[in-house]
C-alpha cells in the first residue's frame, strides 16, 4: 500500500497559517518527497515523518515555495541525521545548478559542506519515466510562469498512478495527465479566477468530469480558499492529512 502524507498544503504566503507545498510519498519500500517549501523540516518534524525516509526529493519547479527548503533539509541530514544513505534530487534542467546556488546564496554552499552521503542530481525527461527509488517519476508541462522551469509531476508505484499538478492554471492538456490517475493531487490557490498562471474552483469544478482520474485532492490553497477547505464539492487537502493508495 502507499500512503501520501501532505506535509504543506498552503500557498506561498502560508494561508491559514498552515506549511507550504511538500508531500511524501511512503512507497512501502522507501519515500519520495514531492516539492520542498521552507516550511518542510518542521513539517516533518510535527507529523513524526524522519528525514531518513526519504529516498528521492522531486521538485516541480522553481518558485521558493516549492524548492528553498532543499539546502535546510540537507544540512540537517548532514549534521543532526549524520545521514549515509544515498539522496537523489529530481527535477528540471537545471536542478543541480538551481539547488547550489540557492544554497550559496542562504550560508550553506555545497562547496564548503558537501553532505557525507551519495548526493546525486537527475533532471526529469518529460513524458518518460525515471527511476527514484522504487517509484518511477516523469514530468509533463505545465501553465505557470515560464521562468521557473514549471512542470507537473507523475509518480508510478506498486501499479499505482499519482498525478501533482504543481503549480498551474488550466491548460487543455491537463485533463489528459490526469486522467485514469488513481490520485490527483491538483493546485487550486484562488476560489474566483484571478491569476492565469494558478488554478481555482469555479473552473476546477466547472471542469472536474474532464479530470476523469479516480480521487481529485486540492492543495496550494490561498486564502479564500483555506477559510473553505473541507467545506466544498470537491476534496481539499490540510497539512497532515494521510491518503492511502
Amino acid at each position: 500500500m502507499t500512503a501520501v502524507t501532505f506535509i504543506g498544503t498552503s500557498d506561498a504566503f502560508g494561508a491559514g497559517g498552515r506549511r507550504q507545498s511538500a508531500i511524501f510519498v511512503d512507497t512501502g519500500t522507501g519515500g519520495l518527497l514531492l516539492d520542498c517549501a521552507p516550511t518542510t523540516g518542521t513539517g516533518l518534524a510535527a507529523l513524526g515523518i524522519p528525514r531518513d525516509a526519504i529516498d528521492a526529493i522531486a521538485i516541480s519547479h522553481f518558485h521558493s515555495d516549492h524548492f528553498a527548503g532543499i539546502p535546510q533539509l540537507l544540512l540537517a541530514m548532514t549534521y543532526a541525521d549524520r545521514r549515509r544513505a544515498p539522496l537523489v534530487i529530481a527535477g528540471p534542467p537545471e536542478i543541480e545548478a538551481r539547488v547550489r546556488r540557492v544554497a550559496a546564496a542562504m550560508g550553506h554552499d555545497l562547496r564548503d559542506r558537501e553532505p557525507p552521503f551519495p548526493l546525486r542530481f537527475v533532471e526529469l525527461p518529460v513524458d518518460r519515466a525515471a527511476a527514484l527509488g522504487s517509484a518511477r517519476v516523469s514530468a509533463f508541462p505545465v501553465h505557470h510562469q515560464p521562468e521557473a522551469l514549471p512542470h507537473g509531476l507523475c509518480v508510478e508505484v506498486g501499479g499505482r498512478r499519482i498525478v501533482y499538478s504543481g503549480d498551474t492554471g488550466w491548460f487543455d492538456e491537463l485533463p489528459a495527465a490526469a486522467r485514469g490517475a488513481d490520485l490527483f493531487v491538483c493546485e487550486c490557490n484562488f476560489y474566483e479566477p484571478v491569476f492565469e498562471y494558478h488554478l481555482d474552483y469555479r473552473t476546477l469544478w466547472a471542469r472536474a468530469p474532464e479530470l476523469a482520474c479516480e480521487r481529485l485532492v486540492l492543495t496550494h490553497l490561498g486564502e479564500e480558499m483555506s477559510e473553505r477547505r473541507g467545506r466544498l464539492e470537491l476534496e481539499t487537502a490540510d497539512d497532515g492529512l494521510r491518503i492511502e493508495v
